[in-house]
């Protein structure tokens, strides 16, 4: 996973379980077990990272330990310096001028004109592949919106906060099909258009392309350039 992307989960940890901590004091594997239920383990953690993160919490005064539940495990508490962090991540909105790295879109972006990648298949590849998680999560939204209307109390809560992860997930799967959508009709344009001028205007090339190239066709690797020039000549001289 990018650096960045360990960072925003980190930082979504961490207020995560302070937020489930003004519920009251918790141990370590009741945290991960509620946020787990309240996320639909969209993002599971572990034992390791919730008690690595409670000890940061409590290097920065943000929770204490509060004794122990009757089976013995160490609970933690929410400070007042904690609930004033949990009141302003809540205020804050999520900042988006610095994204997380996102696979698919560097993935596109090294695809153009990469030897030996044709990258309407790289779409079409993805296309299936996110319409299929899209239908996951439309069957999960169902059931999730069945248990909402029949349930009650922190169970009830529960639903629905994981029916609104859910229902972010479908966006974000909608989002991204569109995206590609329109990603392979930017493709289609471009060659088009490279083809025209092909065809009609025989311009200077840049250098290591042809006047009218499509850009986004597969590049030819040095070895193979190499490769081809050899033959050439050698049938040159057979001549």
């Amino acid at each position: 996973m990018p650096t960045y992307s360990v960072y925003i989960l980190g930082m979504s940890i961490r207020h995560g379980l302070l937020a489930l901590l003004e519920h009251g004091p918790r141990y370590g594997s009741q945290l991960r077990t509620e946020f787990e239920s309240r996320t639909g383990a969209t993002w599971p953690l572990n034992v390791g990272q919730v008690y690595t993160t409670l000890g940061r919490l409590e290097r920065d005064g943000m929770v204490v330990q509060d004794g122990e539940d009757g089976s013995g495990h160490a609970l933690y508490a929410i400070t007042e310096a904690g609930r004033g962090e949990l009141r302003s991540w809540f205020e804050r909105p999520v900042d988006r001028a610095s994204p997380p790295r996102d696979e698919l879109a560097i993935k596109l972006a090294m695809a153009v004109g990469a030897p030996g990648v044709d990258i309407r298949a790289v779409i079409q590849a993805q296309r299936h592949a996110t319409l299929r998680a899209m239908q996951d999560y439309t069957r999960l939204k169902a059931r999730a919106l069945v248990a909402v209307e029949g349930s009650d109390g922190e169970k009830a809560r529960d639903d629905v906060a994981w029916l609104l992860v859910l229902e972010q997930l479908i966006f974000q799967t909608e989002a991204e099909a569109r995206w590609l959508d329109h990603s392979e009709s930017r493709l289609a344009r471009l060659s088009a258009t490279a083809a025209r001028r092909a065809g009609n205007t025989p311009a200077a090339a840049s250098p290591g392309t042809a006047a009218g190239e499509d850009p986004l066709a597969p590049a030819v690797s040095t070895t193979d350039t190499g490769t081809a020039r050899n033959t050439s000549t050698s049938r040159s001289a057979r001549r």
